[in-house]
């Protein structure tokens, strides 16, 4: 079963078991933005991931491990992708792209990924959001394979990003750079990321980026700053740090995010 074919019987399995038939918005939830999906709309199910083709329960504090519909006011519904799967798992590039090829088999048209991250910008402190307004892929990998040439000189749409600008006109617009992991980067890696552009620095989101837009899907990226990036750091870097910094700016995160799908879905 190639990954196309897994994607399918994937979704298959989510319109069964939550009496659905599509979904129009597929939503990420990274380090510190879980607590998004109680404002986003009312549960219609609950998924172990473990149960649905191609997905494995979450290995990494702070991810839940679940997959989770949610019917907005509108009526549309919404994929929650709490079992996101990082390159540094070992599992390989077709299982990180997996909820997002799932979400596309779903009918999304929109996917929106979050993550926590560290900043290379002394001014972006613990708690900042920042939208991705375009990304550095350091992880030597793609989720494309073979002669297909997707274009991606506006990954993250700006259409989605002006809407999100209208809820916060402050939000920060930043580089983001994924690492492969699980390790943190060192001074130097950080430097030459920041030499490079990079203004975040991480261990997700552009793999599931790249296989958005083959998908044909406009992707919305927020990162959390969760640490200055090592080098940027007065101590040393640790995942403890992280879940605090998430778990501090949380219920903030969570209204950014659920305004910012409100505006979305307000002028689609």
């Amino acid at each position: 079963m190639n990954a196309n074919e897994q994607a399918a019987a994937a979704a298959d399995h989510i319109r069964h078991a939550a009496n659905i038939d599509s979904i129009d918005f597929a939503l990420v939830l990274g380090s510190g933005w879980s607590g998004a999906a109680e404002l986003i709309g009312e549960p219609v199910a609950t998924l172990d991931a473990g149960e649905v083709p191609g997905f494995a329960s979450s290995q990494v504090a702070g991810h839940s491990g679940s997959l989770t519909i949610l019917k907005r006011p509108s009526g549309a519904h919404v994929l929650i992708l709490g079992a996101r799967t990082h390159l540094y798992e070992g599992r390989g590039v077709d299982s990180v792209a997996h909820g997002v090829r799932t979400a596309a088999a779903l009918g999304a048209r929109i996917l929106i990924l979050t993550n926590g991250c560290g900043s290379t910008v002394p001014e972006w402190r613990p708690g900042t959001a920042v939208l991705l307004r375009d990304h550095i892929n350091l992880t030597a990998t793609s989720p494309i394979v073979g002669a297909n040439f997707v274009d991606l000189t506006d990954a993250y749409s700006p259409r989605l990003r002006e809407a999100a600008h209208r809820v916060d006109a402050e939000l920060p617009e930043g580089v983001y750079a994924q690492f492969p992991g699980p390790h943190y980067e060192t001074p130097a890696e950080v430097k030459m990321a920041r030499i490079l552009g990079a203004d975040l620095v991480g261990m997700s989101t552009t793999l599931e980026t790249i296989a958005a837009r083959e998908a044909g899907l406009e992707v919305l990226g927020m990162s959390l700053v969760t640490n200055p990036a090592a080098g940027f750091a007065p101590e040393a870097l640790s995942h403890e740090e992280v879940l605090a910094a998430g778990r501090e700016a949380g219920p903030r995160l969570a209204r950014l995010l659920a305004d910012i799908i409100d505006e979305v879905e307000s002028s689609c």
